[in-house]
């Protein structure tokens, strides 16, 4: 078995097992992934893996949106859909004009928006850990 394998059979399980904030902070964690590929793939010209990894991050980004819970999350899940759609329209502009400031600034919104849900995870798995204690 290739180590690309392991490593697609490895998240294939970590997926299967995780919790609903576990999976958010899996997707967030491949956007960020594929959004630094396109901008490197910008940087060197690479046309292939540019559409790839925009495709592949507009798919991400779509599922994100697709999995808010309106009623739960209130006015927070509003927000986020007006960033998440935001962010789908700079990615088709990005794939048509290959503006890389703006590519630069998605990853920033990505990372940032990574770093809190994994906060929020962590958070609430501890919460978690305490009641079962």
């Amino acid at each position: 078995m290739s180590y690309a394998s392991q490593t697609s059979s490895y998240r294939e399980m970590e997926v299967h097992a995780a919790s609903p904030e576990r999976l958010v902070c899996i997707v967030f964690e491949q956007l960020v992934v594929n959004l630094e590929r396109a901008r490197i793939a910008m940087e060197r010209r690479d046309v292939e893996l540019r559409v790839t990894s925009l495709r592949r991050a507009r798919g991400l980004v779509s599922e994100l949106l697709s999995t808010l819970d309106f009623e739960q999350g209130g006015k927070l899940s509003h927000e986020l859909a007006d960033l998440y759609q935001f962010m789908l329209l700079q990615l088709v502009d990005i794939g048509q004009r290959g503006d890389i400031v703006t590519m630069r600034k998605l990853v920033n919104i990505a990372s940032q928006l990574r770093d809190g849900f994994q906060g929020a995870a962590q958070q609430l798995a501890g919460q978690k850990s305490r009641k079962t204690a």
